[in-house]
């Protein structure tokens, strides 16, 4: 039976396309589908037809050590109409976050961490021999999309394989948050090798260069799993942002189950955005805390999505989440001109 699966999820799976020379202007991206419940979202998101479906983790919720099981999770979520309407008309390009990796609120310490990544992998369709499928381990990866003067950088980071096991819970009241934050140097979200290949993507030219974050990266408290639980690599990466000079960047996350949109622009050269859309079918009933946040959207399931205005005078990516009821949740504008080191630094 587990054999089966297996084949089932792999004939299901078309291969990642190879980054094309056409400019991408409708980017759409999401998070947290759980696999036995009605996914009506994808009809709107179908509807507004974008050239690329990011996918940015929980896209199953596994929570398994039973790779046949896992297996079967996925095979659900393939056999979504709404899923498959996707996959025929979308390049679709994946993450993972927790549930999807095998674990709730998992990390270094999750037993099968390479059977669930060749599973994930098989199943997004990233063919042998892909620098994702690395004997190492770790499912990170980047694509560029478009020409030069249009080129569109996504960066996928793990934020699984790697990662320190979690502190636990605060004692704090739950509006000050409730994972602890780790102060030791030495724990990590991605890992040296993780952290050596994401310097090396953000210091590559792109026009518009996407970090697409399974977990948020600018919240600036510990309500739910982030980047800021790991003290030492959350200000690794925005001291990196700034001192590689990196531009052009927008972040995009998931796994919360509202969806927000966060800026930070203190002690940075630039104002740093990120769009969170979660979940595709999951609602929580409330925010987290996060002093970073500008706009947030109703409580329902929802999509995010990019529109990028290449032939403007000057540039600019449109930041949107689509409500499962057609609303516009957030709608926030961005000039690539506003996302640039100061001049004479």
């Amino acid at each position: 039976m587990a054999g089966a699966a297996a084949g089932a999820v792999a004939a299901s799976a078309p291969a990642v396309a190879a980054p094309g020379e056409r400019a991408l202007t409708r980017i759409a991206f999401g998070s947290c589908a759980h696999q036995d419940k009605p996914q009506p979202i994808w009809d709107r998101v179908n509807a507004w037809a974008p050239e690329l479906f990011i996918f940015l983790g929980d896209n199953i919720y596994g929570d398994t050590e039973d790779m046949a099981v896992l297996r079967a999770k996925y095979q659900m979520l393939a056999e979504k109409p709404g899923f498959r309407t996707l996959r025929r008309e979308t390049q679709v390009i994946a993450t993972w976050d927790d549930h999807d990796f095998g674990v709730n609120d998992g990390g270094s310490e999750y037993p099968r961490k390479a059977e669930s990544a060749a599973i994930f992998l098989d199943f997004w369709g990233v063919p042998a021999g892909h620098p994702r499928r690395r004997p190492e381990g770790g499912i990170y990866g980047s694509y560029m999309f478009g020409p030069e003067g249009r080129r569109v950088q996504v960066i996928l980071p793990d934020n699984r394989t790697f990662r320190t096991p979690l502190l636990g819970y605060s004692v704090e009241p739950a509006d000050k948050g409730q994972y602890v934050v780790n102060p030791d140097p030495d724990a990590t979200m991605l890992g040296q090798a993780q952290w050596e290949w994401l310097e090396a993507e953000l210091r590559r030219p792109a026009d518009l260069r996407i970090l697409a974050s399974s977990t948020q990266v600018l919240p600036d408290a510990p309500g739910y799993e982030a980047w800021i639980n790991f003290q030492a690599d959350h200000q690794r990466l925005l001291d990196l942002i700034d001192f590689a000079e990196v531009e052009n960047l927008l972040i995009i996350s998931g796994d919360t189950h509202y969806a927000e949109l966060s800026r930070l622009d203190t002690r940075m050269p630039y104002p740093l955005y990120e769009l969170t859309s979660s979940g595709l079918t999951e609602v929580w009933p409330v925010f987290g805390p996060n002093r970073n946040r500008i706009a947030k959207a109703p409580l329902m399931p929802n999509y995010g999505r990019l529109t990028i205005d290449w032939d403007a005078p000057s540039p600019a990516v449109l930041m949107e989440v689509e409500m499962l009821d057609g609303s516009i949740g957030i709608s926030h504008a961005v000039k690539l001109a506003e996302l640039k080191q100061p001049p004479g630094r």
